[in-house]
Order: C-alpha cells, then structure tokens, then sequence
C-alpha cells in the first residue's frame, strides 16, 4: 500500500500493491499494521456496500456528528465515481475546502476520509458499487448532511446535469447552517 496526500492534511489516497497473473489479480484492501505504517490509526467496525443504477447520481455530501463521528475508507468496486471529502472543522485553515478524485474498478484506489470532514460522491458510469468501512457503527442521531451544491464549497462535479438525488440530499442546507460540532484541533 502507498500513501498519497491531497490538497486536504489527512485526507488521502490509498493505492493497493495488485498482484496479477493469467488468473486474474489480487489486492490486499485493508491491512491494520500497514495502515499504521502509513500513518492512519484506523480500525473499522462496520462495512458498507452501495449500488447506484444511473450515471449522474450523487450520494452525499455526509457526515455523522460527535460523538459518533465515523473515519471512512472508501473504494468503488463496480464502474467509476467521483468521490469528494469537504473540510467543516470550524476553525481549520482549509474548512469549507474540498477534494475529489476519480476511484473506480481500473484504478481500485481508496480515498481515506478522517473524522471532520463530509463525504460523498457522484457516479460516473451507470452501475456503480461503492465499499467503504467506517470506524464508528451508524447512528441516526448524529446523521447530517450539507447540500451537494453549495456555492461557498463550489464543487466542479465533472458531469452537468441535474443529478439523481435522494430526497434527504436535495433538501440538505448549506454548510452555513449545517449541525456541525467539528472544531479544529480538538
């Protein structure tokens, strides 16, 4: 595994050592030890499996508020997304920031999105399934979302359409006014 940074400390790529032969191939998706090698002091506790039918669709922007606030380790399996991490720690020097990048099933990059930060993403292709482990188990309570949208953000999504959103996502507010308990260095 090969740590990558972004633009955002603490939001990195993970790019897996994949063997392959006439067979196929194979990949070590997560390793507890090399994760501490690189770093990243996670230990997940819940997976999560996502299908999306249609090209244009976004999922997020998603985050679980303290104290239930969930590190994601995210990789796309079937066809290609674009997947964002938004920085919302009241305080940070890069809040209200974002990052994206293209993982799908070529690339079979991971996207390490710690705790403090939103996520989502937009699907590429039609068909795409998303895996993702996350550090802290779903807790409805502390589920909250920032609209896909928001022009002080300003997401470039490569695909312009109107997206296939759900309706949680299209009536989520602007960062401004989103519950958020994130403060910068806590």
């Amino acid at each position: 595994m090969k740590k990558v940074e972004t633009l955002l400390p603490g939001v990195v790529v993970i790019e897996p050592k994949v063997f392959g032969d006439h067979r196929g191939w194979f990949m070590e998706t997560f390793n507890d030890v090399k994760m501490k090698e690189l770093g990243l002091d996670f230990f997940p506790v819940q997976d999560n499996h996502s299908y999306t039918a249609a090209k244009g669709t976004i999922r997020g922007l998603h985050y679980q508020m303290n104290p239930n606030a969930q590190a994601k380790l995210v990789r796309c399996t079937k066809g290609a997304i674009f997947d964002v991490a938004v920085d919302i720690r009241k305080g940070s020097p890069t809040f209200g920031k974002y990052v994206g990048i293209i993982l799908d099933e070529e690339n079979k990059n991971q996207l390490f999105i710690p705790k403090g930060f939103a996520h989502g993403f937009m699907t590429l292709t039609d068909h795409v399934e998303v895996q993702y482990k996350v550090d802290e188990l779903y807790a409805p309570e502390s589920d909250r979302g920032i609209i896909w949208n928001d022009p002080e953000i300003g997401i470039e999504w490569p695909i312009d359409l109107v997206p296939v959103l759900s309706q949680k996502d299209e009536h989520a507010p602007l960062l401004e006014y989103a519950d958020n308990n994130f403060i910068y260095g806590e």
